[in-house]
């Protein structure tokens, strides 16, 4: 989901500057038409309530399955193409949509997940790329010509090529055939809001619930609110990892000029599900000035000098925002729960949420918030 591997610096599946042009680039204007959803993607499902006090967006019916595709015709017409940068060989591949949408699907995550699991990661990774055609978005390309790259900085993804020698020549046959099931049950199936594809942003793993998109980036998305994801905390392996640093790893990876790091008090895993007030041991400082809705450290007070969570994590190379602060000896232990930015959706989450028998709409609409779903042709016609 992989990520279940993330870049520290760079999430993937967000870009909150891009808006989708009336100009589609590159996509055919004949609609290609797809096959028909499971009928586990057209099940109603409330709306799931907004959280972190933003403006509620349209309400999506609560009693309306999301439209049917058309019917198949004799002959289908062609795909867009994606031409995907690939950044080992600096070579670039195109290839027809739900091509590259199975090789999104096999890098990002694991083909043991839940099918209805690889079903919302497969209409999530189309809902991303098609979103970036409309808009004709290059942005983190670095060679004229292709869209988008394999990396995290994009999306990951698995070339033809490592396809049919690392999973079908390579013992992986039936991890493969799972996964293009889950994209061939869900062809053609984006999520929009209010009629736009959506920035479908995913990570691997919730300490509990997601977050804001703007308690991470600066921009508040509607789609993209504070929810609770319980089934992480069941499932996903290495939740809690405990990082050590020295005084001196912290001075230097923090900037901080004062030689003397604050102890400050343990900050018991309880804690993460409410604010943490300010303390202070032996007149060192160390605040956790707030938390976000998501239970990640928002602001944090180190050596008098104020970070966001985001910026520990990013210059300490955390594997989530959310974390506990633990002094020992001349030692500082950080233990973070979760993987990722937190925005968006939770693959193991989603996973958790499908061996409990949720589906992938289900899915889908719990992690982003008010969406419906369309086909790319539906879209292609506007």
């Amino acid at each position: 989901m992989k990520q279940l591997r993330h870049s520290m610096n760079r999430p993937r599946g967000f870009a909150p500057a891009r808006r989708a042009k009336p100009r589609i680039r590159r996509l055919a204007p004949a609609a290609w038409l797809a096959a028909p959803l499971l009928a586990g993607l057209l099940l109603p499902l409330a709306v799931v309530p907004l959280r972190g006090g933003q403006p509620a967006p349209p309400a999506v019916p609560q009693a309306t399955a999301s439209p049917a595709p058309p019917a198949p015709a004799a002959k289908e017409a062609p795909q867009p193409k994606v031409s995907v940068y690939l950044s080992h060989s600096g070579q670039i591949e195109t290839l027809p949509l739900e091509d590259y949408v199975s090789g999104v699907v096999a890098a990002e995550m694991p083909a043991d997940f839940e099918l209805e699991a690889l079903k919302a990661q497969a209409v999530a990774a189309r809902t991303f790329i098609v979103r970036r055609l409309q808009a004709g978005d290059h942005s983190g390309v670095p060679v004229p010509g292709a869209d988008v790259t394999d990396t995290v900085s994009h999306q990951a993804y698995v070339s033809k090529a490592a396809l049919e020698r690392k999973w079908t020549r390579g013992g992986k046959s039936a991890g493969l055939a799972k996964v293009r099931r889950a994209v061939l049950e869900t062809r053609g199936v984006v999520m929009t809001y209010q009629g736009q594809p959506i920035t479908a942003s995913f990570f691997a793993s919730s300490g509990g619930y997601t977050e804001n998109s703007e308690d991470y980036w600066n921009a508040a998305v509607p789609y993209l609110r504070s929810v609770a994801s319980p089934w992480d905390q069941d499932i996903t392996p290495n939740l809690a990892v405990t990082y050590t640093f020295s005084n001196a790893e912290l001075i230097q990876k923090l900037g901080i000029a004062d030689t003397a790091l604050p102890a400050s008090r343990d900050l018991a895993a309880s804690a993460l599900a409410k604010p943490v007030s300010s303390s202070s041991v032996s007149g060192l400082p160390a605040e956790v000035l707030s938390r976000t809705a998501g239970h990640r450290v928002q602001k944090i007070s180190i050596g008098g000098t104020v970070f966001t969570g985001r910026e520990v994590r990013e210059k300490l190379g955390l594997r989530s925002s959310q974390f506990t602060w633990k002094r020992k000896g001349n030692k500082v232990l950080i233990t973070t729960y979760g993987n990722g930015h937190g925005v968006g959706m939770s693959q193991w989450g989603a996973n958790g949420m499908a061996k409990q028998g949720s589906t992938a709409t289900q899915i889908l609409k719990h992690y982003y918030s008010g969406i419906s779903f369309q086909q790319v042709s539906t879209l292609l016609k506007k």
